[in-house]
């Protein structure tokens, strides 16, 4: 009964038959423990995917206001390196993705941006931005290098007039697919190993 107890998200008492009734009456009356949510799954089955090698566009014309990029996180799964994209609030912005060719230039100065790898996969959010308004950073870095079998690099190459723009240095223009969650707004990038 216990165990049903804990499966069914109801309380387990720690009385037994030899508690005094002062100990059953502390345990009747200290209130259940709020359980702590569990971490949001990020890890799709390894399961092949078709994926595409073209482009994917999805314009978000109905955000309101400008998704602040905060967090950027990669790993490696069963068949695919993933790329995830954190913005802050509920809602992700528009986003385009292909592959393009050399070099890689900064939105900014024009300059090019070095990039390990034989393919380069552009991702670019609108509206957005990865800066406070004062101007501050919302990441620690502009530069990852996961050294993973797909992704060996990704670099930030725009941060500018609400366009936000990720260039992933890879090691082969493979297929990807694209996931959206939720709590917070993420964008998953999935690349395949082969």
């Amino acid at each position: 009964m216990a165990f049903l107890a804990a499966c069914s998200g109801g309380t387990v008492s720690n009385t037994s038959p030899q508690a005094t009734p002062a100990e059953q009456a502390a345990a009747e009356t200290t209130p259940p423990k709020t359980p702590t949510p569990a971490p949001v799954d990020e890890s799709p089955d390894v399961a092949d995917f078709a994926g595409t090698g073209g482009n994917t566009d999805k314009p978000n014309p109905d955000i309101k206001g400008t998704a602040i990029l905060r967090e950027i996180r990669t790993a490696r799964h069963g068949n695919y390196d993933r790329i995830v994209f954190e913005f802050a609030g509920a809602e992700l912005p528009g986003y385009h993705i292909e592959y393009i060719d050399k070099p890689v230039r900064s939105c900014g100065s024009g300059d090019v941006v070095p990039l390990a790898g034989d393919a380069w996969l552009q991702v670019r959010f609108t509206p957005a931005a990865a800066h406070t308004d004062e101007g501050k950073p919302t990441l620690p870095s502009r530069e990852i290098k996961p050294g993973l079998p797909i992704i060996l690099e990704a670099k930030s190459a725009c941060d500018f007039e609400a366009d936000v723009e990720w260039v992933l240095g890879v090691s082969s223009p493979n297929k990807y697919r694209v996931i959206e969650l939720k709590g917070p707004a993420r964008l998953a990038v999935d690349i395949k190993h082969k």
